[in-house]
């Protein structure tokens, strides 16, 4: 199978994995940023954006779809690399760290440890978010209008004041579409993420504080289970923050994955706020 991706920048791989309804577009804010620094790969996980779902009705689920990003690793010539994910993709990110893909893994609302009601919540709003997305007949100007602009973004935003109008008119149409979103929040309701204590790799968790679709105080399960992991809130930020402080996220992942290339695997995690 082959994913629609994005390559560019030069330096030490770094692998972007977009969460469920995404594409690798919501990284775009930041590949300016990281492509200083990085040898940058993002792609859009089989079933949203331009990628074709999974051949042979395979269900997507997180593993599975872990197995299409460590194909494109290979095809990039990446035994390795930085990792960084988003909600699905920060489970994603985790599982190939759990298989010694990553020299790094940087796992942003990473999905994986919601609790019953929480999953009925995140379920809840992402499935209202793409009912409006697929039922607005002329979403472009609302999505242009700062204050209407909410209905759509509001609810991964923290500031969707900042994201650009033309970049969520795309995004909302590619998530209208996806053929892969309803198998696979069914997939990723129905498990948690494992194997997270053999995970060896550095990785940072980030949460923003005004995430309404994964709430933070899971940030502190993942604390618990991965031996060498720090986390960090985000203040003000949501769900995707990758729009909302762009600047802050860059910045975050290039002091990590470069910092921890240089540290001592053995530092002490940092407690939760």
């Amino acid at each position: 199978m082959t994913l629609d991706q994005h390559r560019g920048g030069s330096g030490e791989p770094l692998v972007l994995v977009h969460g469920i309804g995404h594409t690798w577009r919501g990284f775009r804010p930041m590949l300016p940023l990281l492509e200083q620094h990085f040898d940058v790969l993002a792609m859009d996980l089989p079933g949203f954006g331009h990628s074709p779902p999974l051949e042979n009705g395979a269900a997507p689920g997180p593993e599975v779809l872990a197995d299409s990003v460590a194909e494109a690793m290979d095809a990039a010539g990446f035994e390795t690399a930085h990792l960084a994910g988003n909600s699905l993709g920060g489970w994603i990110a985790l599982e190939l760290a759990r298989r010694g893909r990553a020299r790094t893994c940087t796992a942003i609302s990473p999905a994986g440890l919601a609790h019953g009601r929480e999953n009925d919540l995140a379920r809840s709003v992402l499935n209202g978010m793409r009912w409006l997305a697929q039922n607005t007949p002329a979403p472009a100007p609302l999505l242009r209008n700062p204050l209407t602009r909410t209905l759509f973004a509001g609810p991964t935003l923290g500031k969707p004041w900042r994201a650009s109008p033309d970049e969520l008119l795309e995004q909302t149409r590619l998530f209208a579409d996806a053929p892969g979103f309803d198998a696979t929040m069914t997939e990723v309701v129905q498990r948690h993420v494992a194997g997270l204590p053999d995970i060896s790799c550095p990785v940072l968790v980030l949460w923003g504080t005004k995430d309404v679709v994964l709430l933070p105080r899971q940030g502190r399960r993942f604390v618990r289970l991965i031996p060498d992991c720090e986390l960090r809130y985000l203040k003000g930020l949501g769900h995707v923050p990758m729009s909302d402080d762009p600047e802050l996220l860059a910045d975050a992942i290039r002091e990590f994955a470069l910092g921890a290339r240089r540290s001592s695997p053995e530092r002490p995690a940092a407690a939760p706020a």
